[in-house]
C-alpha cells in the first residue's frame, strides 16, 4: 500500500458524496460518474481517506465523527480560501441553502461557473467539477456549501454550519 502523503481537496468532495448516499450501496464507478472525477482518482482518494481514519478499513463505511472533527477543526487550515473577484456562478457558503435561510448578508459567494445564476465573490471549489456535480445533487450542494462556510465564515457562520453538518452527516 502507498504511503499517505496528505489529503487532497477532492477527498472531501468524495467523502461528502458518500455521506449523501446514507445506507444506500455505492460503487466507485458511480462516484466517479456523479462527481466528474476519474475512477483512478476516486480509488486513490478512498485509500487516502482510509489511511487518515475517515473511512473504515473496508473503504465502505464513513467514520462520521472523525470526518466532522476534521471538517470543524482542520479544514480551514488545510484548504484555506479567500473570496475573489465578483463573478457569475453557483451560490455557496452562507449564500446557498441551508444557511441563506438564517443568514442575510450583503456579501454573496459563488463558485465560478458559466451556467451559474448568481453573482458574487468567487470562491474556488474544492474540485473543478463541484458546480456540475452539485447541479445534479442538491444534498451534495448543501454539504459543500456548509463546508465553504467553515472555510470562509466568521464564528457565527461556522457555528451554524457545523450544527447543520452534524444533522446531515
Amino acid at each position: 500500500m502507498k504511503a499517505h502523503k496528505g489529503m487532497r481537496p477532492q477527498d472531501v468532495v468524495i467523502l461528502l458524496k458518500i455521506a449523501t448516499k446514507r445506507q444506500q450501496e455505492w460503487y466507485m464507478k458511480d462516484l466517479s460518474y456523479e462527481l466528474g472525477i476519474s475512477q483512478s482518482e476516486v480509488s486513490e482518494s478512498l485509500n487516502r481517506s482510509m489511511l487518515a481514519g475517515l473511512l473504515a478499513d473496508n473503504k465502505r463505511k464513513l467514520m462520521k465523527g472523525t470526518l466532522l472533527e476534521f471538517l470543524q477543526y482542520g479544514l480551514r487550515y488545510v484548504f484555506p480560501q479567500r473570496p475573489g473577484a465578483i463573478t457569475r456562478g453557483m451560490a455557496t457558503a452562507h449564500s446557498a441553502s441551508p444557511l441563506n435561510r438564517s443568514i442575510s448578508s450583503e456579501e454573496h459567494y459563488v463558485w465560478p461557473w458559466a451556467k451559474g445564476q448568481h453573482r458574487g465573490q468567487s470562491v474556488e471549489p474544492l474540485h473543478p467539477s463541484v458546480p456540475q456535480a452539485c447541479q445534479k445533487d442538491e444534498d451534495l450542494h448543501a454539504l459543500l456549501a456548509l463546508v465553504d462556510a467553515l472555510r470562509l465564515g466568521r464564528a457565527r457562520e461556522q457555528k451554524l454550519a457545523i450544527k447543520e453538518l452534524r444533522e446531515r452527516i
